[in-house]
């Protein structure tokens, strides 16, 4: 679900102070992106999947990038309809919350 090497990658490259402040922002980001969808508005989904998938690549979100990336890649062929939106912020909350729990132990 987390690939954790890349984690660890980028709290090298940014440093352990800066990497909080990282998390923080990607977590704030993407939650309003899952509040937008979970309140039915999937007016612009290919761009918002496409947002959720680069972010989710950045911070070591592998499972859920790949559910971004499958929706944004049906929305840009006109399959929004195909696109299951409930099982891509079911994977965020999944995601965030080992995410979240892996880091008070590993760090």
């Amino acid at each position: 679900m987390i690939d954790w090497p890349r984690v660890t990658e980028l709290r090298e490259e940014v440093g352990a102070e800066d990497f909080e402040e990282v998390v923080e922002i990607f977590l704030e980001e993407v939650e309003e992106v899952i509040g937008r969808l979970q309140g039915g508005d999937c007016s612009q989904l290919e761009q918002d999947l496409h947002f959720l998938k680069g972010s989710a690549l950045n911070l070591g979100f592998d499972e859920f990038s790949g559910l971004c990336l499958d929706g944004e890649r049906k929305s840009a062929q006109g399959e929004s309809e195909d696109v299951d939106v409930a099982a891509i912020i079911t994977n965020f909350q999944a995601s965030r919350s080992a995410f979240l729990t892996g880091m008070s132990e590993k760090f």
